[in-house]
């Protein structure tokens, strides 16, 4: 390491010709790169706009040298091609690049002792994100179990993709606008330190199968999707850090990776947990049986459970990091055994600080744990969750005000007990030692809704079966419990630990933090998820200017807009609507909101704000809806007469509302506060059905309407079906066209059904084209 940093102040010295740039181009020797301005190479084969072909070069951009693949104004979604492209050769230094408006900033593969010094690589591409802030869409998840095919960069998109490669540098590079920052894909023995890749819609740094790296003192905060504060909490699989398929013996230092989906995303891989084994027994099976459910046929060879128990993301130092903010977890390491989380900083995350799922001899020691499991899902909460874990040490850690502190269960896992390296790794939840940590809940507990009146525990063991939690300690811990609901045990009979033994020893290995910055504590004035504002991009980089719609309330369209320096103005260029500015619900942020009279009025109109303008345009459903929301106990896609005539019956709450916009998240009916009535004796948060009616003033033409729906969904115009996805389904868009030939009053019945978990139902309606 210290030679490559050698040769990188070497190459800061190095005086270089210059190379002017117009056309895509093939480098062989050092030189210096000058691009005119406002001159766009495009790649569309993806070899590279800019190719570097040689060994032992040092190419390096002259101030205001941008390298760009397309015009500043095209959609993120259409970039295409890679800016810098690097195959097969070694020693090649890159510095002080400017790349944007490709797919891939730059990518690397077998290219031993690269240096990246320096340079921008932001303003590459990005997906299109279909959730917006009033619900999730699924369809936003990342994937990010498969990538020996490359579907990372070919799907995704990266700054800066290294491949195949060891011994490299990576340093102060910085990317915004983006979806991933750096990735390392089966990269070892590389530096990466002094970088900044925040503010981006999927990952901050990703390592695939990449082991012995040092990564330190980057800032790789606000890398997330899928999340609105108080409404719902997803993440999607983005990450601060992603370290995937058997990425070990890797050391995270001193590195800021607050806001992320997941502060550290971390999981053995599916070839790790025997995935494609098991597929393939699953079809061996079938064949010989017939049979299409196979799985209690499954018979694991003791052989390759142990050897694959082996496999994972294992032994990694995470120290002196923060993980915080985040809509799911500060860490996520699962199936993984031999990690160190030491002196990490894991403050409010929505879910958990730690989940730590099949982990075995984990050393999580020292680390701050605050105000953990604030939007949190059922019983994974708080603190560390870990679930069939053995052998891990938690100890010397200070827990404050977390909906719990330290939870350990089993499960029954059915089928997935069968994969190979699952079978390897369960051992129960045994050998397990809590000791020496403080744990105090106070009544500045940070948390909304069921934890106020939910225990808020410092220990939970449970299991779901019997004698699969045991021989586990709890010992030496101090509690101080002040909160009227706090507790220290919700055990199990039957998982009680030992209160006595030895306060354990541990060793924090050394490690050297490379770079001079410390990101850790430099955004601390945006601390809290509350700062965490997407729109249908990614996320607000709290610097420059943003709009993004917002729900209009009924009659109404309406779009919050951040960073502005003045107050905007609204100019209508089509529609009978009226407007109104107001200041929105955060500071420094403002709403505007565009409305129409009964029917349904497409507009446009055109919001301005010193330098920010931008042109909106769709159509207000202004219309007065009757709805009635009742429990369900026959199945409404089996029994639809019956589930219908529930709407009438005496525990069936009716009310009015403007518009068809209820965001229940993981709540029900009486969280939308439509009436009093609703919110006293309004059904609970599942199994509840909803039917609404209204006469709509529809003018002549197409019309498109558009449900958003969590679970099954049916709407009726002029007793026509429209929309149809009666079935069990997670967030999902539907769309149908309605022709009206002439203009009329014509009533429209949205009916809507919801089993369990999250939940949601919007109805939108736009002109569609002939």
């Amino acid at each position: 390491m210290l030679l490559l940093a050698a040769l990188l102040h070497a190459a800061d010295r190095t005086a270089l010709p210059t190379v002017l740039i117009t056309g895509r181009t093939v480098i062989t020797q050092s030189c210096l790169v000058e691009i005119p301005p406002a001159t766009v190479i495009a790649d569309r084969n993806g070899d590279g706009a800019l190719i570097l072909a040689a060994d032992n070069i040092t190419i390096r951009f002259k101030l205001g040298a941008i390298l760009r693949g397309a015009a500043p104004d095209q959609p993120w979604n259409r970039l295409e091609g890679t800016g810098i492209r690097i195959n097969g050769h070694q020693r090649v230094v890159v510095q002080n690049a400017q790349v944007h408006g490709f797919k891939n900033g730059l990518v690397a593969t077998a290219a031993d002792r690269l240096i990246i010094s320096g340079g921008d690589f932001s303003d590459n591409y990005r997906q299109h994100l279909k959730s917006t802030a009033a619900a999730e869409d699924g369809a936003d998840w990342l994937f990010p179990h498969h990538n020996d095919e490359k579907k990372w960069r070919d799907e995704y998109g990266s700054a800066v993709c290294v491949e195949s490669s060891t011994n490299i540098i990576l340093h102060n590079i910085r990317v915004r606008r983006g979806q991933n920052g750096i990735i390392l894909d089966r990269v070892e023995a590389a530096a990466v330190y002094d970088n900044d890749c925040s503010f981006l819609s999927g990952w901050g740094l990703a390592l695939w199968r990449s082991s012995r790296n040092v990564v330190t003192r980057n800032a790789f905060d606000f890398c997330v999707r899928g999340h609105v504060e108080g409404v719902y909490n997803r993440g999607q699989d983005s990450a601060g850090i992603l370290c995937f398929e058997q990425s070990s013996d890797n050391v995270f230092a001193e590195n800021s990776a607050t806001h992320g989906g997941d502060g550290f995303f971390g999981f053995a891989g599916q070839e790790a947990i025997g995935e494609k084994w098991m597929n393939q027994e699953r079809d061996r099976l079938r064949r010989e049986t017939g049979r299409e459910n196979v799985d209690e046929l499954v018979q694991v060879p003791a052989e390759l459970a142990r050897r694959m128990a082996t496999l994972g993301c294992n032994r990694n130092l995470l120290v002196r990091n923060d993980f915080s903010y985040a809509p799911a977890h500060g860490i996520e390491m699962t199936f993984s055994e031999g990690n160190q989380f030491v002196r990490n900083r894991v403050v409010e995350n929505a879910i958990c600080g730690v989940w730590g799922g099949y982990s075995s001899r984990t050393l999580i020691a020292e680390n701050d744990f605050m105000g953990n499991g604030g939007m949190a899902y059922g019983l994974e909460r708080g603190g560390i969750n870990m679930e069939h874990a053995a052998e891990n040490l938690i100890a010397k850690n200070h827990f404050l005000n977390n909906a719990c502190g330290v939870h350990l269960w089993w499960g029954e896992n059915g089928a997935f007990g069968k994969y190979p390296g699952v079978a390897g790794k369960e051992r129960g939840v045994t050998g397990n030692v809590i000791a020496g940590n403080r744990f105090e809940i106070n009544r500045k507990a940070p948390f909304a809704g069921p934890p106020r009146t939910a225990p808020l525990v410092v220990l939970h063991m449970r299991d779901s079966g019997k004698g699969h939690v045991t021989r586990n300690s709890y010992f030496d811990n101090r509690t101080k419990l002040t909160h009227p609901q706090a507790m220290e045990f919700a055990v199990k009979p039957g998982c009680e630990p030992s209160r006595t033994g030895p306060m354990p020893t541990y060793e924090i290995p050394r490690y050297t933090a490379l770079g001079t910055k410390h990101p850790v504590g430099a955004r601390n004035h945006l601390r809290g998820r509350n700062q965490i504002i997407l729109d249908e991009w990614g996320p607000w980089d709290h610097e420059s200017a943003m709009m993004r719609p917002a729900g209009g309330g009924g009659a109404a369209a309406a779009y919050e807009l951040f960073g502005l320096k003045v107050v905007p103005r609204v100019k209508v260029l089509a529609g009978d609507i009226a407007t109104v500015i107001e200041p929105g619900s955060t500071s420094g942020c403002w709403r505007v909101r565009l409305s129409a009279s009964a029917g349904v009025t497409p507009f446009r109109a055109r919001i301005n704000a010193g330098q920010f303008q931008r042109e909106v345009a769709g159509t207000i459903l202004a219309a007065q809806w009757a709805v009635k929301f009742f429990p369900w106990q026959v199945d409404p896609r089996e029994q639809l007469a019956a589930w219908r005539k529930l709407a009438e019956a005496s525990d069936a709450v009716a009310a009015t509302t403007s518009t068809l916009d209820f965001p229940f998240a993981n709540g029900g009916p009486r969280n939308l506060k439509l009436s009093e009535k609703l919110t006293r004796q309004g059904p609970g948060d599942d199994h509840f059905g909803v039917i609404a009616s209204t006469d709509l003033k529809l003018p002549k033409g197409r019309w498109r309407f558009h449900t958003l729906s969590d679970d099954g969904v049916r709407v009726l115009v002029d007793g026509k079906p429209v929309i149809e996805n009666w079935t069990w389904h997670g967030p999902t868009n539907d769309e149908g066209v309605f022709v009206q030939p002439a203009a009329a009053v014509v009533p429209v019945v949205v009916e809507y059904f919801e089993i369990d978990g999250y939940a949601t139902l919007r109805l939108q309606i736009e002109a569609a084209p002939d």
